[in-house]
């Protein structure tokens, strides 16, 4: 059968589906470890960049300019699966990382409840959450790397990937793995359902060791890459184990060692996922179902390279953890369109819910993002909050407080915190006796080099601040704010 034929006949039946049940499919596409300095439709991107594909679904959606989606890979998801941040994910717990466990009666995640309610749902890609996919609860279709198994599965994220298919046992995916998702995800969208469908589908990349496509590893040459001011410190305003942090080590010239190499081999292997974005938008017009399909692009965090010494996610900065996020909802965003307002992960969460038209069957801690998705210009009229125990969850996290503990919340030479984004003010508490607080008006310091906390100037804003987060993280189930230690004065 002919292409232009086959198509035609995919997308009558698609049409015959829909006047049964005209909900929009959900395509929600998940990165890894993606900055939104990666992307060329970004003021922050380098100039060098380019990813046309995505740029393509920002000219026809809505764009958000400070999109926190989580703060690093596990928690990120599991914030996506339930609404949640992290201090309520209870029963999850890390076994043999990145193996982990949790118990579904405890924390029950939301696809199970879109198949009770008429979706076919649907799990592509990376998991972080243990052996058990969910799949027959959660999933009706699944093909996910769980990263089990063989110790050289544990890091296959672009080659060599071991994946399940509907629970099954693992089995070799083949090729390079962006790619593989994209064929298995494309394969998944044309073929034709009874019943709106929800795919989550979520890459690997672009997370180390950055390997780029055969195609790409060459693709940015002779390109200048901006050394961050602050890559070596000192930090004089910052907290104690902030002020001369850095992960990258001083070649002869005094320069950070392969820093312009890294940068660039990260980027070639973003070129995949851009690829990846144009195959799926093209497949959804092809089958007829682009005008009934809402497509969210985003990833679980974003990364800093250099930024405040970093070559990581974790830290409350926006250079490490701001990701781009892009939502093209037919018949409801306007193309083109920019959000400035500060959003969250479990934002996303609670928004699907609306977009689907199904009632979330647990209080989540998100915000809807409709109105913005409505009226870009306006504001959602209250904080955005974002937390990052490291590898403690739930219950625990009171635990060890009470205990001070405050070692169990440390990684790598970082503490755990909470964050709040009020306006132009970012806030930022952490899980350590003895640490000042910080306080960063981003519109006139967007790259956090100056801590207002510790200005006498801004005493009354501090404690207005920490007193509004505190209630605000109140209001979202986190009792844990009445155990922390007191900050040190400056």
């Amino acid at each position: 059968m002919k292409k232009s034929l086959y198509f035609l006949l995919l997308s009558l039946a698609y049409s015959s589906i829909s006047a049964a049940d005209k909900r929009a499919n959900i395509l929600y596409i998940f990165t890894d470890d993606q900055t939104h300095r990666s992307v060329s439709c970004y003021d922050e991107a380098h100039d060098w960049v380019q990813t046309p594909n995505i740029d393509k679904l920002a000219t026809s959606g809505m764009r958000f300019t400070s999109c926190y989606t989580g703060t690093w890979c596990q928690p990120s998801r599991a914030s996506k699966l339930t609404g949640l941040l992290q201090h309520s994910l209870d029963s999850i717990q890390i076994t043999d990382y990145p193996m982990a466990s949790y118990d579904p009666d405890k924390l029950p995640f939301f696809p199970s409840v879109f198949r009770q309610q008429g979706y076919e749902t649907a799990c592509i890609g990376k998991w972080h959450l243990g052996e058990d996919l969910g799949h027959g609860r959660d999933w009706d279709y699944s093909v996910i790397w769980d990263r089990g198994g063989p110790k050289q599965n544990k890091y296959a994220y672009f080659n060599n990937s071991l994946v399940r298919t509907n629970g099954g046992e693992r089995k070799s995916l083949g090729g390079y793995t962006t790619d593989r998702f994209t064929e298995i995800a494309v394969d998944y969208i044309k073929k034709p359902k009874d019943k709106p469908w929800y795919l989550w589908l979520c890459y690997p990349g672009v997370h180390g060791p950055y390997t780029p496509a055969e195609r790409h590893k060459d693709f940015y040459k002779d390109v200048s890459v901006e050394i961050p001011s602050d890559i070596f410190g000192p930090r004089p305003t910052k907290p104690q184990h902030l002020k001369n942090m850095t992960r990258w080590k001083k070649d002869k010239n005094g320069q950070p060692a392969n820093f312009s190499k890294s940068v660039i081999k990260y980027n070639n292997a973003v070129k995949s996922l851009d690829e990846a974005v144009g195959t799926l938008m093209k497949t959804l017009e092809e089958s007829g179902q682009l005008e009934n399909t809402i497509v969210i692009f985003t990833s679980d965090q974003g990364f800093a390279w250099g930024q405040h010494g970093s070559k990581e996610k974790w830290l409350p900065y926006d250079a490490n953890i701001v990701a781009p996020l892009i939502i093209k909802a037919p018949n409801l965003t306007t193309a083109g369109t920019v959000s400035k307002e500060p959003v969250s992960g479990v934002d996303i969460t609670t928004t699907i819910h609306d977009l689907a038209g199904i009632k979330s069957q647990w209080k989540m801690h998100g915000r809807s993002l409709m109105p913005l998705l409505k009226e870009p210009k306006s504001s959602l009229n209250s904080p955005m909050l974002m937390i990052n125990t490291t590898h403690v969850y739930g219950d625990k996290i009171n635990a060890e407080l009470k205990a001070k503990n405050y070692d169990a919340f440390k990684r790598k030479g970082l503490y755990a915190w909470m964050m709040m984004r009020d306006g132009k003010y970012k806030y930022i508490r952490h899980f350590k006796d003895n640490v000042i607080e910080e306080i960063y008006d981003l519109e006139k310091d967007p790259k956090e080099l100056n801590n207002l906390a510790v200005n006498p100037e801004y005493k009354t804003i501090l404690k207005k601040l920490r007193a509004k987060t505190i209630e605000e993280f109140h209001k979202q189930d986190g009792d844990f704010v009445d155990l922390l230690p007191e900050p040190k004065e400056f």
